[in-house]
């Protein structure tokens, strides 16, 4: 148990934490959103209250350096503890450098269903070098240990970014990939970019918010079902051409010869999620991992062995193979408050429900107690972010004067997801 500061006189509460997602203090830039912004409310609260700012990225929030950006993920993981914990990246970067991920039992299990069906080694993840989701350094590091150990055929299933690195840099890193898979093609080692599409419409749904983007990368990847095309790069200037959309926006694209895909994933295939972050990966590992999955019909269910990059719920152990350990993070602010008996509250929509509870709690699903906590999800709307950039913030703010009234609780953690979700659109004029 904690004690007290000498001198601390108890405050009654409320207390309320406001986490504005995606807001950030920097130079006054013409990019600058907030300085641009109406922020009356803000402004006073600066100018009448003592404040200080925090860093929300590098080593301050455990990951690798302090050039590496900050996420959502990390962030509420170190508002909710109060303390800071080697991240993701971090850990994978650690577990390949050292060579432990590859003496483990899942990659050793990985390899030799493999080499013993004479089968196919798939990849799937956020194919950039963002260090927020994934990191293209990582699926590499696992391609080539994969070659060395004597692989023979490799396909790989890319989504596309433009969203933690520029809106439309896909071919950035298509481009030089391709001739990195040129240059591994030799002994025999069959390796091909096999399907894609943008994260947003692809594979990386969060909080069930759209079972519809799992579905069609399920159909994408697994299936090879969705519009043909040649390579990566057809498929990239195709849809620029014909949707004038940004990376993460774009469509589903299988990779075909004479008309047949070139990756579908079959049974006793093994597939390698490589995204190290949890949110965006936890559906589609449900997809993979669960014999009863009931959330869209996945037509034919192949026997793989499937593998996340880590293990990315923690309670309800999905992936049930992992390749590193994720950092195992104790006595958080949600569990200490429960055990002093505080009742909580905890609201947001559903874009950001998870970063206040999951994430919040050291990514554990559920409540530490179902009496001292309320979890509220405000529904989010099924419309794009920029047709309405206020999303759910006035409903939040009414709800949760609501619940504050009744004098249930004397904490309470909020998160308005709007500066975030619509900041990643880039699109200041909205």
């Amino acid at each position: 148990m904690l004690k007290k500061l000498k001198g601390y006189n108890e405050y009654k509460g409320p207390v309320v934490v406001v986490v504005m997602d995606g807001y950030g203090v920097c130079e006054r830039t013409e990019g600058n959103a907030v300085y641009h912004a109406y922020t009356p409310c803000l402004d006073n609260l600066f100018e009448k209250y003592p404040n200080t700012l925090l860093k929300a990225h590098g080593t301050a929030v455990g990951l690798p350096s302090d050039s590496d950006m900050g996420n959502s993920e990390v962030g509420h993981n170190a508002i909710g503890s109060g303390q800071v914990y080697s991240q993701g990246a971090k850990l994978v970067n650690e577990a390949i450098g050292s060579g432990k991920m590859f003496e483990g039992k899942t990659w050793r299990d990985l390899i030799s269903n493999v080499k013993s069906n004479d089968s196919t080694l798939h990849f799937i993840g956020l194919f950039s070098d963002g260090n927020v989701h994934s990191h293209i350094d990582h699926l590499k590091g696992m391609i080539e240990q994969a070659k060395k150990e004597g692989i023979k055929r490799v396909r790989i299933h890319i989504l596309l970014d433009g969203r933690d690195v520029g809106e439309t840099s896909a071919l950035e890193y298509v481009d030089p990939f391709e001739k990195y898979l040129d240059e591994l093609r030799t002994g025999g080692f069959d390796i091909k970019i096999a399907s894609g599409g943008g994260r947003m419409k692809v594979t990386m749904d969060r909080y069930e918010a759209n079972w519809g983007v799992v579905e069609t990368g399920w159909r994408t990847h697994v299936l090879g079902e969705g519009r043909q095309f040649s390579s990566a790069r057809e498929a990239i200037e195709t849809y620029r051409q014909e949707l004038n959309v940004i990376d993460q926006d774009l469509p589903a694209f299988v990779i075909a010869e004479d008309g047949n895909p070139v990756g579908k994933i079959v049974d006793n295939d093994s597939v390698i999620f490589f995204n190290f972050r949890g949110d965006r990966a936890i559906e589609i590992s449900r997809a993979f991992d669960e014999a009863d999955f009931n959330k869209f019909d996945r037509k034919r269910y192949p026997k793989v062995i499937y593998a996340g990059m880590l293990e990315y719920d923690g309670d309800l152990h999905i992936p049930k193979r992992y390749l590193v350990p994720p950092p195992e993070i104790k006595n958080t602010m949600g569990e200490y408050l429960v055990s002093a008996g505080v009742s909580q509250l905890a609201i947001s929509e559903t874009q950001k429900y998870g970063h206040v509870t999951y994430f919040w709690n050291g990514n554990r699903s559920g409540k530490f107690s179902d009496e001292l906590e309320t979890y509220i999800e405000v529904p989010s709307d099924l419309v794009p972010f920029e047709e309405r950039p206020w999303m759910k913030a006035a409903e939040i703010t009414d709800r949760l004067i609501q619940e504050i009234r009744t004098g249930k609780y004397r904490f309470a953690r909020v998160n308005y997801a709007n500066g975030d979700m619509v900041g990643h659109l880039s699109l200041i004029n909205i």
